[in-house]
């Protein structure tokens, strides 16, 4: 029997993801009020001066409420006036905001659970020299404000969590949804060791592949970045040349698995070097989908043949163009995330959210199945 809830739910959405909280506000409405009127959602603002200075309202008191705050930390399709022009949100100033709507609450929650999906500052996640630790005094920051828990998806390095040992901080990995949307978007793709191969773009992206490789029995391959560590363009060393470690391509479609597509130039270029060793069609499943210089070099891949289809999730922004892509499939993961918060909300574990070997396993069989009846359809027609 499950547990009373810990306390009366309310749900926050910052600018930027007031369609994202209706939706989880619509399940979490369907699976405890059968659909009623009344909402989860706390309306909040975030007025700003001439100066772009700011401050947070909350139009109803938040005493004694287990309140869940959903954020996005990289929506520049927000904007604001300052001095009379036009300014993109950038992430500071939705970190600044979500600061405000917690201090504006001034402790009066019972509980507050942040959920970020792409960690603020999360690629300045250790430091190499003479550098700020910018994630890690988030995190710390949130804490000491009154957090008790963080959580977030698919994190560039989840080790950050080591700056808050004592607090909530979970990684959540949307692998599930990602298999899920690759079995709608393409029926025909074979999730067979004989015909699929799951690739790491670099290193760093070993962990999460390694994961998707073992629920789904297959093979991994990686590729080394060579970088010139001697000059810094835009902020990083340039890379040189991706080299290539894994088995035979020829034939074979291939997952390529990262946490984000920035500007892509990393992710394609390992999909043309896939082509030309053999690989049949390619596959790219990204949680977050930014996409910094623009979509052309995207569309100039797909219209070759380098790659056949992207998978994003809703979690961050996407811009508007997207949808009108052919090789861009969106991955939902607001019932997700409602499936979180209601599961926290009654003090029950989440371990099998994090988790889901045995539904990723059942849409295998599932998925299995249906081709199996539909090439017995075609051999008797």
């Amino acid at each position: 029997m499950r547990e009373s809830q810990f306390a009366e739910l309310s749900v926050i959405g910052m600018k930027g993801c007031e369609q994202f909280a209706a939706q989880v506000d619509y399940y979490l409405k369907e699976w405890r009020r059968h659909g009623g009127e009344e909402s989860y959602l706390v309306k909040v603002d975030c007025p700003r001066f001439g100066t772009g200075e700011a401050k947070a309202l909350l139009h109803q008191s938040l005493r004694g409420h287990d309140l869940y705050i959903i954020c996005d930390m990289f929506n520049y399709g927000v904007t604001y006036k300052m001095y009379g022009q036009e300014v993109p949100m950038s992430p500071d100033d939705h970190y600044a905001d979500l600061k405000r709507i917690i201090a504006a609450n001034a402790g009066k929650a019972r509980r507050i659970s942040v959920i970020m999906p792409m960690l603020y500052e999360g690629r300045q996640h250790r430091r190499s020299g003479r550098e700020s630790l910018d994630c890690a005094l988030m995190l710390q920051e949130l804490v000491n404000m009154g957090v008790t828990n963080i959580i977030t998806f698919d994190a560039h390095d989840a080790r950050i969590q080591n700056a808050i040992p004592l607090s909530g901080f979970d990684d959540v990995r949307p692998t599930y949804q990602m298999i899920k949307a690759l079995v709608k978007a393409v029926p025909d793709v074979s999730l067979d060791k004989e015909d699929m191969v799951i690739i790491s773009p670099d290193e760093g992206a070993m962990g999460r592949c390694m994961y998707y490789s073992s629920v789904l029995g297959l093979d991994i391959g990686m590729f080394y970045k060579r970088r010139n560590y001697s000059i810094v363009v835009n902020g990083r060393n340039p890379i040189e040349a991706h080299e290539y470690l894994g088995r035979d391509l020829h034939g074979k479609d291939v997952i390529i698995v990262d946490d984000m597509i920035s500007s892509g130039e990393s992710l394609l270029d390992v999909a043309l070097q896939l082509k030309e060793k053999g690989a049949k069609r390619i596959f790219a499943f990204a949680s977050f989908g930014l996409y910094t210089d623009g979509l052309d070099k995207f569309d100039k891949a797909y219209a070759e043949g380098t790659i056949t289809r992207v998978f994003n999730t809703n979690l961050v922004y996407r811009r508007p163009d997207l949808y009108e892509r052919e090789w861009f499939v969106e991955v939902n993961m607001c019932k997700y995330v409602s499936y979180i918060i209601d599961t926290l909300n009654h003090d029950d574990t989440i371990s099998e959210l994090l988790n889901p070997i045995k539904r990723i396993h059942n849409l295998m069989d599932k998925h299995k199945k249906e081709q199996a009846s539909q090439m017995k359809m075609e051999f008797e027609d």
